[in-house]
């Protein structure tokens, strides 16, 4: 290279060695005031000196040392804490440009009084900014006590819960959930069963990524939940115990322990669940058959009781074999009982044979088990912050069921009665292995290989009885065998790299390689032989980049941050099994084995601003779905049905076409007082939907969709404390219909009792019972409109207890030996 090139780079690159040499830094020792040895993972924060607003931090390391670089030269407020310490903070600390601060031994004294596992009264949920994703600690939630995750996931800004339960993140329902870092087996073939199982109680905190970086799993159109399960990792003996009562029946309860010594630390939880919704809904099919002048309809209105007995057990160890090695193993056993009751009322228009009215009553009773065993290894090696971590985690889960119809007619066609017994199995093994190397001092490098191997065998006999004097004889037409095998094997890098001090980037690349075979069983004897199973499925390899770049604006720690991703959502079981599903006769459901997976480009440009008391992050989002997978209602008639389906609403899951989503996300909290805050969030998108099938009725979209959310947390005195939520969602058109706007309020109450060691707390969930789902389908020869509410308004109480800690570092000095510190063991 020239000389006269040299000297140009070099005049380039001067303003940025400039800046870096103008940049203060601080090192420090975190240890404990009586035992002297160092507190690993103490948390280490800059503030701001006039309005003590953070700024940036970091944690302690094994060694309790820690360091923060980068910083502006100004004076600043130094705070330290830790669980089970007193907070240590040093204020008018003064960082002189381009020098290192070595601050003193800094000893933290441990708490003289017992630790509550829940400290903070009335303070909303916390906002933590990664580079690729939001951390929210929900821990403090007390709309969500007595409930559920479900519930607890509706209180997370920018994602939303429908009635059945389905999780939306900026409008799609086509989003991964993980369970401390994996896919979790318990949940079987569907997630929001278990969701609307697992206690509220046992979740810490929610991660959200909507452009997640290549370590994880490709998987999901609007990118990955990950539900973060609580562990405490305190020296000595800790726990609590909760119950709660609500309205119809519900009840739960359950007990957290958790022990920490030198070299382990045991955790366990138990949770009792009994879940009671009343719902109720609506169904209208409208006919006009082409041609025909005459009107008829189906019309049903239906109340709903579900009441399910749930049993969850979490039982796991840390094992600190060395300082740089920990083993960790976990397990999680959910056992489930549900009991559905339906009742509808129908009326018939111009359906002779059905007369003007009639009813119908199911009965479903299912058994659901569901096993999850993982085991984790971390090793820290020479460089720090170098490590290899891997995990090993299988799943096990059955459900066992049977549901009974008994529907009646007046008119002149015979009552029916039906009974469906069905049969689910999964298994799930998962084996990953993340190696993580730095190659500078604000510079690394990772790589990964990941497999995920899930198999499933679902079945279900139907016997019927349509003439009101046999018995029940087999309907093959709704009898089938269904077995699926999944798998994913995917080999990663991500590199990251500091350019200046200001501006950080990050470029990832994925390598996923995915077979999907499916088999179909026709269990009809008639069928020949050689035509009764269908194999099906799909194999591809396909490559997903990722980018990220963040900018540092001023001094405040405000950031903007660019990105881009490739995603996939790959067609589930239920999507992919041709056999035609009728738990209602008039409403219809049936997979394709051909459907193609959805191949998603997403990018975002985020904003972060923080002021004296209020911040906000502002994120600009564009998604483009190739393949775009969504129900399609089609006309019964064209396809080949039994008569006696031919009246009926019929659904097909199909490659419907492209949808773009360009949007703005805004989430804000600020204090209005020392006793007061609000947090609010707004989600505004336009969708744009271009149908490539011809013939079925579809139509192109191009509209505004809105929904947002609003908390607000209120401490009328230190043991007294109110939470409000309330939340909005806009209708939107969608390609053969409309889905009506839908709102709700939550509203919850604290009060602290027995010296802060317990608490009281009354919930009101949906306070004016608004949260009603409804939505209207069109084809050319008839409309569907359809309602349901899947809970009632809901009142909870709800007394905790917490207990612990015991001291162990004097009965350590006492022995003459030293704790390790907390070591904060069993990441995922």
């Amino acid at each position: 290279m020239s000389f006269n090139r040299i000297f140009s780079v070099s005049l380039f690159l001067l303003p940025f060695f400039l800046q870096a040499q103008q940049k203060a830094q601080v090192r420090g020792v975190v240890v404990d005031a009586e035992t002297k040895s160092p507190v690993n993972g103490a948390s280490v924060q800059l503030l701001t000196q006039a309005t003590q607003s953070y700024l940036r931090g970091t944690q302690a390391a094994d060694d309790g040392k820690f360091s923060i670089q980068n910083i502006d030269p100004s004076t600043y407020t130094i705070r330290v804490s830790n669980v089970g310490y007193n907070d240590y903070t040093q204020d008018n600390v003064r960082f002189p440009a381009g020098q290192q601060l070595q601050m003193d031994t800094i000893f933290l004294h441990t708490e003289s009084k017992v630790i509550s596992e829940v400290t903070v009264q009335g303070k909303t949920p916390s906002m933590q900014i990664g580079i690729d994703r939001k951390i929210f600690d929900v821990s403090q939630s007390l709309v969500s006590a007595g409930g559920t995750a479900s519930e607890l996931l509706a209180n997370v800004p920018t994602l939303q819960v429908d009635q059945e339960g389905t999780v939306s993140l900026r409008g799609s329902s086509a989003v991964r959930i993980l369970i401390d870092g994996k896919e979790s087996a318990m949940a079987g073939s569907d997630i929001g069963a278990l969701l609307q199982t697992l206690p509220a109680e046992v979740i810490d905190k929610v991660e959200i990524m909507t452009n997640p970086s290549s370590k994880y799993d490709a998987e999901g159109q609007s990118g990955v939940i990950n539900i973060v399960l609580k562990k405490n990792a305190r020296i000595g003996f800790n726990g609590s115990a909760n119950v709660s009562g609500g309205s119809f029946g519900n009840a739960m309860a359950g007990v957290t322990l958790n022990y920490r010594d030198n070299k382990f630390n045991h955790f366990g939880n138990y949770n009792f669940n009994r879940r009671v919704s009343r719902s109720d809904g609506y169904n209208r099919n409208t006919i006009r058959a082409v041609g025909d002048s005459l009107e008829r309809g189906i019309f049903a209105d239906n109340e709903s009781r579900r009441t399910g007995l749930n049993h969850t057990l979490r039982l796991g160890t840390d094992y600190f074999m060395t300082e740089k090695t920990t083993l960790s193993l976990a397990g999680n056993l959910s056992l489930r009982d549900n009991d559905r009751r339906q009742e509808l009322a129908y009326t018939y228009l111009n359906f002779p044979e059905n007369g003007t009215s009639g009813s119908r009553v199911s009965q479903q009773y299912e058994d659901d088990l569901g096993l999850d065993l993982q085991f984790d290894f971390r090793r820290k090696l020479r460089q720090e912050g170098e490590e290899i971590t891997a995990n090993l985690s299988y799943g096990y889960s059955t459900e066992d069921g049977i549901n009974d119809f008994n529907e009646i007619f007046q008119g002149s066609r015979p009552d029916i009665l039906r009974q469906n017994q069905t049969t689910e199995m999964g298994r799930n093994w998962n084996a990953q292995i993340d190696y993580v190397l730095p190659l500078g001092e604000n510079h690394k490098f990772e790589t990964g290989y990941r497999s995920i191997i899930r198999s499933s065998e679902d079945s279900q006999l139907s016997f019927v009885n349509r003439d009101g004097v046999n018995n029940l004889m087999p309907d093959y037409f709704l009898s089938n065998r269904f077995d699926l095998k999944n798998e994913v094997h995917a080999l990663y890098a991500n590199y990251q790299r500091m350019l200046t001090s200001k501006l950080g980037a990050q470029l990832g690349l994925r390598a996923e390689q995915m077979n999907l075979n499916s088999t179909y069983y026709d269990l009809d004897p008639t069928t020949p032989v050689d035509e009764r199973a269908t194999d099906g499925g799909f194999d591809f390899l396909r490559l997903f980049p990722s980018a990220y770049l963040t900018y540092e604006v001023g001094n405040q720690g405000d950031k903007i941050q660019l990105s881009y991703s490739r995603r996939v959502r790959r067609p589930q079981g239920w999507q992919v099994n041709p056999f035609i599903s009728a738990a209602d006769e008039q409403n219809l459901r049936q997979g394709n084995p051909n459907l193609r997976p959805e191949d998603i480009h997403a990018a975002e440009m985020g904003y972060s601003k923080s002021f004296d008391k209020w911040n906000f992050v502002s994120t600009l989002f564009y998604r483009r779905t190739n393949d775009m997978i969504n129900p399609l209602q089609l006309d019964p008639s064209s396809v080949d049905l039994p008569q006696e389906f031919q009246n009926a609403s019929y659904f097909r899951w199909e490659n419907v076409g492209q949808s773009n989503d360009l949007g703005l996300e805004l989430i804000s909290k600020v204090d209005v007082a020392p006793w007061w805050d609000i947090t609010a969030n707004a989600n505004l998108f336009n969708n744009r939907i271009s149908p490539t099938i011809d013939g079925a009725g579809l139509n192109r979209v191009n509209t505004i969709n809105w929904d947002g959310n609003l908390t607000t947390n209120v401490k009328f005195m230190p043991t007294l404390s109110l939470q409000a939520r309330g939340d909005y969602r806009s209708g939107r058109d969608r390609p053969q219909g409309y889905m009506n706007s839908m709102w709700g309020v939550d509203m919850a109450i604290k009060k602290d009792v027995l010296k802060n060691r317990g608490s009281v707390l009354l919930n009101v969930r949906d306070v004016f019972n608004s949260r009603f789902f409804e939505m209207e389908s069109y084809l050319p020869d008839r409309t569907i409109e359809m309602g349901n509410r899947w809970n009632r308004r809901m009142i909870t109480l709800t007394f905790t207890y917490r207990f612990g800690i015991q001291d162990l570092f004097k009965r350590d000095e006492n022995r003459g030996e030293a704790p390790m510190g907390e070591m904060g063991g069993g990441e995922f």
